[in-house]
């Protein structure tokens, strides 16, 4: 074993080397034990510690408390040395056999080994055991410490034992600063906000911590000018009280102020202060602000870390910005950042939010841990994508795994049937999803259940199960069944449904518009003037169709009839060019969702220029011949630019793909994924 040693300075330096490796084999710690028991000069407490910590680290804690059993002299603080490995371990077992072996051995345990034990006990939430712990201290006499009733005032705080606590902290007859910085904190942790203040009020002196337990304390209250009346009397402001308050700011969506208060710190700012302002924009659904803020932080050199990475990851998400989002991923593989199940899970979501179904795979696959979220990610990512049978594949793969599914699961299920649609498979999972899976069907359920029955053309069985299901159908359930009488045609039905949708959601500018659509198609006008009466009474405004396109790491974004984009006139003469190509492969433009009192070309203008039309153009001018185009749009593609873009993927040989608010579209030549069935 030591042959190859002869290159250190000596046999001690070698086992303090090897013992210092991450695991030992039984034979390696049995022979370096024969070294140490037949040789004094290694039984210094330096080589006698490393060689328990290895026994730990090796995960043999038996051979530690062997080693004991017939131990050279040593000393009593090896003991100590032995607990404090055990608390280390993360089985319970260990560390209890290690303190029983000790008691055994009459061995009294020191002030630093029960502020051990307490640290553990508060980690584990071992109440009982803590419990235990306190009368040993208590017999050994060591009730009157001040760092051992800090430490148990500690341990009881954190266990949430807060009547345990106030005893405790009443004991304390020479209180310091920290005592009640811990006594505070317990209080906040258990919603005593009042009482929290009033102990901070009378303490005789106060530490930075001390403040910023309440200004965590508002912010979480939502308090958050409470908050700001504590950071601005506070004459020790930290990192952390600056980084508390902005956060507060961000989670009461008030991200100007909190956006000032990132510019005041300046160079004080951390990775926490970077990741706190990012992470508030992407919660406000700020995705592009997130994004300019992430180019700030790396132009200062700021390391970014995986909390970094996941916020904007989610950003690109969102905003379908998946060169931003290849980008990431390769910065983490540069990096050799950890890639967890939820930095895993985010580039999952990422990729399958952008398209990328194919490489949303590859970042699973490659998980060497998945949790549920990550098989709900793929699930969902793949039937929004139009991959059914696909989804349901993981779903298979997952059950063989032993992995519970959830709602979530079966909503990516239903969700991937509907859009591929696979009936009576959709029919049977749902129907099993109780008596099989013990998931009780929720209402976003029975609206896949919907939908999928609803695009299938089924339409009386759609109505009946959302008169008889048990939760009363809410805007989403009838939406879908909407959307259904739309594709088929159904005007009646699609006319008693509208009715229904405007009295559960009477601000919704879509029903009106639909409705308004229905009667105009009828040439029921005195109907399509009362709907848009009744719009102008309850203020209710069409919402304007926006879509977005990332170009060059640029998320660019077009709304109709908005021509504040600097190529817009550029723009505009493609859009001419475009539509002559369309004429040219038999293009008629389908003007039946456009109001029926206006002139047909007109009309034809109207659908020409609706947002995702505008972004494919701007795509096709801007982007090389060879790269997907990529869009997504905050409505439901209309029936006519799903046909324009059929053919204009097909006329300029180029992939487009459209993420609108029910899914996801793959246009190649001349085909779209959905086989128009959306």
């Amino acid at each position: 074993m030591y042959s190859t040693s002869k290159n250190l300075c000596s046999l001690t330096d070698y086992l303090t080397l090897t013992l210092h490796s991450n695991r030992l084999t039984f034979k390696q710690l049995q022979q370096i034990h024969a070294r140490i028991f037949t040789s004094v000069s290694l039984r210094s407490t330096a080589i006698l510690t490393s060689f328990l910590s290895s026994c730990y680290r090796s995960q043999m804690s038996s051979y530690a408390l062997l080693f004991f059993q017939n131990p050279p002299k040593l000393d009593s603080s090896l003991w100590n040395s032995l607990i404090q490995s055990s608390t280390e371990s993360v089985k319970w077992q260990q560390f209890i056999d290690s303190y029983r072996g000790m008691l055994q051995n009459n061995v009294v345990p020191r002030k630093t080994t029960f502020t051990l034990i307490l640290r553990y006990c508060s980690t584990h939430g071992a109440v009982s055991l803590g419990l235990c712990f306190h009368c040993q201290m208590l017999k050994t006499g060591f009730n009157f410490d001040l760092i051992l009733q800090t430490g148990l005032l500690q341990f009881y705080a954190k266990a949430g034992e807060l009547r345990y606590a106030k005893l405790m902290f009443d004991e304390i007859t020479q209180k310091d600063v920290l005592a009640h910085n811990v006594m505070i904190s317990a209080l906040i942790i258990n919603g005593c906000a009042e009482e929290a203040q009033t102990m901070f009020d009378k303490m005789p002196e106060r530490n930075s911590s001390s403040w910023n337990s309440m200004i965590s304390c508002y912010c979480k209250l939502g308090e958050i000018n409470s908050a700001r009346l504590m950071f601005d009397r506070c004459p020790v402001k930290d990192v952390v009280s600056w980084n508390t308050m902005i956060d507060g700011y961000c989670k009461t969506k008030q991200l100007n102020t909190a956006h000032n208060l990132f510019l005041q710190m300046g160079s004080a700012r951390n990775s926490i202060t970077w990741n706190t302002i990012i992470s508030g924009y992407v919660q406000s659904k700020k995705f592009k602000e997130a994004i300019l803020i992430f180019q700030q932080m790396q132009a200062e050199n700021v390391k970014p870390t995986e909390v970094t990475m996941v916020s904007l990851l989610s950003a690109c998400a969102h905003l379908g910005a998946i060169d931003m989002g290849k980008w990431i991923h390769a910065y983490i593989r540069r990096k050799n950042l950890r890639i967890d199940v939820v930095l895993g899970n985010a580039l999952i979501d990422m990729y399958c939010k952008c398209g990328s179904v194919e490489e949303a795979l590859m970042v699973f696959d490659g998980l060497s841990v998945k949790n549920i979220f990550c098989w709900n990610s793929i699930i969902v990512g793949l039937g929004m994508n139009g991959y059914g049978n696909e989804a349901i594949g993981i779903f298979i793969s997952m059950e063989k795994e032993k992995i519970k599914p959830d709602g979530v699961t079966f909503v990516g299920l239903l969700c991937g049937c509907s859009h591929s649609g696979l009936i009576s498979t959709g029919r049977k999972y749902f129907s099993q999803m109780h008596s099989v899976y013990m998931v009780e069907p929720g209402i976003e359920h029975y609206g896949c259940m919907v939908d999928l029955l609803g695009r299938a053309g089924f339409l009386k069985e759609a109505l009946e199960l959302v008169k008889t299901m048990p939760i009363k159908p809410n805007a989403v359930v009838w939406g879908s069944l909407l959307q259904a009488c739309q594709i088929h045609k159904d005007s009646k039905l699609s006319e008693l449904v509208t009715q229904q949708l405007l009295q559960l959601d009477p601000f919704d500018s879509g029903n009106y518009v639909f409705l308004s659509n229905i009667y105009a198609s009828l040439n029921r006008w005195d109907d399509v003037e009362i709907c848009r009466k009744l719009m102008i009474e309850r203020g209710v405004s069409k919402t304007p169709g926006c879509s977005s396109i990332e170009v060059d790491n640029v998320v660019h974004e077009f709304v109709a009839g908005d021509n504040t984009h600097p190529q817009i006139l550029e723009i505009n003469l493609f859009l001419e060019e475009i539509a002559k190509v369309l004429k040219e492969e038999g293009y008629e433009p389908d003007t039946a969702s456009v109001l029926h009192d206006i002139e047909e070309e007109e009309k034809e203008r109207a659908v020409r220029y609706h947002s995702e039309r505008i972004a494919i153009a701007f795509g096709l001018m801007s982007m090389p011949h060879d790269k997907t185009i990529r869009v997504v749009k905050n409505l439901r593609t209309c029936s006519n630019c799903h046909s324009a873009i059929k053919l204009i993927s097909k006329a300029f040989g180029r992939e487009i793909i459209v993420r609108d608010r029910n899914r996801f579209h793959h246009f190649r030549n001349g085909t779209c994924s959905c086989k128009n069935y959306w």
